[in-house]
């Protein structure tokens, strides 16, 4: 009897067997297999007589490092191995085989061979239950990419929970208070509104101009939100919307996060014909059961190109949140937050508040490094430890990115487009 796991779970797969094998009762030898990843054979292929037998041969054990978690830890796996089990008075043989899409093994497999086809499909079970119990995914911020050379389809790849506070945020108070009632508020009253009979799974579709905090609103809930599994799909990763949703499905509470979602989900009247990658996301959303605890963000700087189906229907999209350009207190505010350890030492604030209306936090980032920059400059190379920032330095870099011959530089920024900009 055999079964098959999605070649990105070898490593939950891995782990699992590991249990297995060592519960009590159980005696396991494993042995290796050579020239496996260009024969295409099962167990029963294995069990014939050795003079009957071309392809794999005893050998060393082939081991492989998987991911297992931030900041580089990894688990050893088997590539390919034959376990021998003694339980009582049952033998059994597992061969436990990775998967590999370049020799056309889609999926990492396990076949058992026993006496007993029952006791074979109970074990199979058993492993299974294992590697979702135990499973190396939950909990964690993840993400899908594509390996150019690597031997496995759409690797995942493990990230740091970010540490953000509320105070990093500088959105109006309304439009934080949605977001947070939508996805959190829900996330903390989940067992009582389950046992009321209100559905758990939402969507949030986060829009706006570009460098208004999307993506900062959404490190700001995978911080809070510690118990969550994370998901992210942005780019070309987009294809693997289903095993992203099969993952959020199986280890929830979860967050399912796609950003610029307009490069898939574009309205169907535009560019007449298949869109598969908007139906795709479309029918996992639709697919998850109401009382999934699982949250879809999504996230788009052209909200006006969306697929009326994606953002329309009730029970995909629940709430649309718009992120404004940040008004005069928000600005000040930016001021304030990207300034780091620099000594911001300025007479008056206002006239740097007033010229920059209609900028986004990226252009106020990249305005106090200017700053700074021109700051050490100044200073010459003697100088040590933070610098100090006064209202000269923050002028003169406002001139530099408000200055026709940055135009682009402006634009990429957030800071708009003008043709006559202005000069303090």
């Amino acid at each position: 009897v055999s079964e098959g796991w999605a070649t990105y779970e070898h490593v939950n797969l891995q782990g699992a067997l590991d249990r297995w094998i060592q519960a009590p009762g159980r005696s396991t030898a494993l042995v290796g297999l050579t020239d496996f990843q260009h024969s295409m054979f099962t167990l029963a292929d294995l069990a014939r007589s050795a003079g009957s037998m071309h392809g794999p041969g005893i050998g060393a054990v082939a081991m492989a490092r998987l991911a297992s978690g931030p900041n580089g830890a990894t688990t050893a796996c088997v590539r390919c191995g034959l376990y021998l089990v003694s339980e009582r008075d049952a033998r059994l043989a597992l061969l436990l085989l990775e998967g590999d899409p370049r020799h056309g093994r889609d999926q990492a497999t396990v076949e058992v061979l026993c006496a007993d086809s029952d006791r074979a499909a109970v074990v199979l079970g058993e492993i299974r239950r294992l590697s979702l119990q135990h499973s190396v995914f939950r909990g964690q911020i993840l993400s899908f990419g594509s390996e150019m050379f690597g031997p496995r389809d759409a690797p995942l790849t493990f990230h740091e929970r970010p540490a953000l506070t509320r105070e990093d945020l500088i959105l109006p108070g309304d439009v934080l208070q949605a977001v947070e009632a939508q996805v959190m508020g829900i996330a903390r009253h989940r067992s009582r509104l389950r046992a009321s009979g209100q559905h758990l799974k939402r969507g949030v579709l986060l829009h706006g101009p570009p460098g208004t905090g999307k993506t900062h609103t959404l490190r700001y809930l995978m911080s809070r939100l510690t118990d969550a599994t994370v998901v992210m799909l942005s780019g070309n990763a987009l294809q693997y919307i289903a095993p992203a949703v099969s993952i959020a499905r199986a280890l929830q509470p979860a967050l399912v996060i796609v950003e610029d979602v307009d490069l898939i989900a574009e309205s169907r009247g535009m560019h007449p014909g298949q869109h598969p990658l908007l139906f795709q996301l479309l029918n996992e959303i639709d697919g998850l059961g109401e009382d999934a605890d699982v949250t879809f963000l999504l996230t788009t700087n052209r909200a006006d190109l969306l697929e009326p189906a994606l953002a329309q229907r009730p029970g995909r999209v629940d709430q649309a949140v718009e992120l404004p350009l940040p008004d005069a207190e928000g600005r000040r505010q930016l001021l304030a937050l990207y300034r780091g350890n620099l000594a911001l030492e300025l007479i008056d604030a206002d006239p740097i508040v007033a010229k920059t209306e209609g900028v986004t936090a990226s252009f106020f980032k990249e305005l106090l490094r200017r700053a700074a920059l021109l700051s050490a400059e100044r200073a010459g190379a003697d100088g040590d430890g933070a610098l100090a920032v006064g209202d000269a330095e923050l002028r003169a870099a406002l001139d530099q990115l408000l200055a026709q011959r940055n135009q682009l530089t402006r634009v990429l920024l957030g800071a708009g487009r003008d043709d006559n900009p202005p000069h303090l």
